[in-house]
């Protein structure tokens, strides 16, 4: 099986992209659109994209499973980001220029403090022993999910380090055309990137739990493969995007053999996200915690003691799931 790439950077279209002076559809109050043209990007073709392994780009929230105080953790993103006064002095030099290429940061001080523990992203160039940001004035980054910090309490819901272990979405083993929501032990799913999905993040895209009794889950990053993509072409991708189930997704990535990542996003084709009705919500879901495997004491008061009710329960879809 083709390694799944880590999703560290920001990841660069599959087609060379152009910028419309027209109100974005995927963000609020940005007055431009990015979009894709026919032709597709040098660096994909460069890194063999039409040998590459194509899987579902699952709406999220993006998180990292490396060590922290020993143990396997879970990390959440956080880009290191310009002062007022640095971001105000780069936005007019990229106005005057078109470019940041040339621009050069103090990063000591055009840049807000970090949380302690915070690391650089994978790749981040170092200058002068410092993290240097990327070509967007950003420096991307982790820190710690710990418990009992209200600002990543949605991601805590998702783990247990009393166990070890991760609540985590993915196709059904025996079944590939099913999810299930099991156990992973932390220790399984290190240097791994994964996305974090549910009821409280980006709008609940796939109608996953309620208000009252919200469900968070983790979906490794390339976990759904996408089978038979059709040709890598701008026309035959729109097609599918429009008319295929399997196309019901916020985007395509794509893993190359080198470890690039490339994507494309219905955005970039001007198409609507999100959908009433996705290829991840539509599926046949069962829950399989195998809590023999782990010193597990039920505690209703959690996510998890919640779902443990439910366990070996299956459902039509990913959004009848309800607890109580």
């Amino acid at each position: 099986m083709m390694e799944r790439g880590s999703v560290q950077q920001k990841i660069s279209c599959v087609f060379v992209t152009q910028v419309k002076d027209e109100p974005s559809s995927k963000r609020e109050h940005q007055m431009f659109k990015v979009l894709a043209t026919e032709t597709l990007n040098p660096l994909a073709l460069n890194a063999g994209i039409d040998s590459a392994l194509a899987t579902e780009k699952v709406d999220g929230t993006c998180c990292y499973v490396t060590t922290h105080k020993g143990l396997p953790y879970l990390w959440a993103r956080y880009d290191r980001k310009p002062t007022k006064q640095a971001e105000k002095r780069f936005k007019k030099y990229l106005y005057s220029k078109g470019s940041s290429k040339g621009f050069v940061w103090n990063v000591d001080e055009d840049f807000k403090v970090v949380p302690d523990f915070w690391i650089p992203a994978k790749g981040v160039e170092i200058c002068n022993g410092n993290p240097y940001p990327d070509e967007n004035g950003h420096i991307p980054g982790w820190v710690p999910v710990e418990i009992g910090n209200k600002q990543y309490c949605w991601h805590s819901c998702a783990v247990s380090y009393v166990m070890g272990a991760a609540i985590v979405l993915k196709p059904k083993e025996d079944d590939p055309g099913s999810l299930e929501i099991c156990l992973v032990h932390l220790s399984d799913l290190l240097e791994q990137t994964l996305e974090l999905v549910g009821t409280n993040i980006n709008g609940n895209p796939y109608g996953i739990g309620n208000k009252k009794n919200p469900i968070h889950l983790l979906v490794p990053h390339g976990a759904f493969v996408i089978k038979d993509l059709v040709a890598l072409d701008h026309n035959s991708l729109m097609s599918w995007f429009e008319h295929c189930q399997e196309g019901k997704v916020e985007g395509v990535v794509w893993h190359c053999k080198d470890g690039s990542l490339f994507k494309l996003h219905r955005h970039h084709l001007g198409l609507h996200w999100p959908l009433n009705d996705t290829n991840l919500n539509s599926k046949p879901v069962s829950i399989r915690l195998g809590l023999c495997d782990y010193e597990y004491e039920a505690d209703n008061g959690t996510f998890l003691g919640q779902l443990s009710k439910k366990d070996t329960c299956s459902y039509d879809r990913l959004k009848d799931i309800l607890l109580e």
